[in-house]
């Protein structure tokens, strides 16, 4: 910061920029946005899950599934073999009411129907598993779920 007080002998006009203003309007700015920030940005407070992995247990009447986007085209599997979302629908309705009948009816105690386990590639576009869930629930699959592969170093073991 400079000043000149009285004649210095030079009759030039004073050239350099006063740049206190400036920096006072930026500290003046900056402290109103400390201020103004946390008031603008509201969010819910909310418990957000951690996440674990969790072995799967496998049973027998749970159906594996695994989805594909090859070429922009959705392949679903039932176990090895490819079906269509209309085959998927058939098959999922089938082995829901089999596995009902097996279990005394509707109408038995301790009904325990069973899970949808979907395995999706990584470059899987969402339209296919959207789709594989959409399907298997309108069969009447409460649970549906995903695997996934485990942490690196994780010691626990996929069944």
């Amino acid at each position: 910061m400079a000043m000149s007080v009285g004649e210095s002998g030079d009759d030039t006009p004073m050239s350099d920029i006063n740049t206190t203003p400036m920096v006072d309007v930026m500290l003046v700015l900056l402290i109103i946005f400390l201020i103004a920030v946390p008031v603008v940005i509201q969010t819910v407070k909310l418990d957000l899950p951690k996440v674990q992995f969790e072995p799967t247990t496998t049973k027998p009447e749970n159906v594996a599934l695994s989805v594909t986007g090859e070429g922009g085209q959705c392949k679903v599997y039932w176990g090895m073999t490819e079906v269509s979302h209309e085959e998927l629908l058939k098959r999922a309705v089938k082995k829901l009411e089999d596995e009902i009948a097996r279990q005394g009816g509707p109408n038995a105690a301790g009904l325990e129907l069973p899970e949808v386990h979907i395995r999706g590639d990584v470059s899987t576009p969402y339209r296919c598993i959207g789709g594989t869930i959409y399907t298997m629930q309108m069969a009447g699959f409460v649970k549906v779920g995903f695997i996934s592969e485990p942490p690196p170093g994780s010691s626990t073991v996929r069944m």
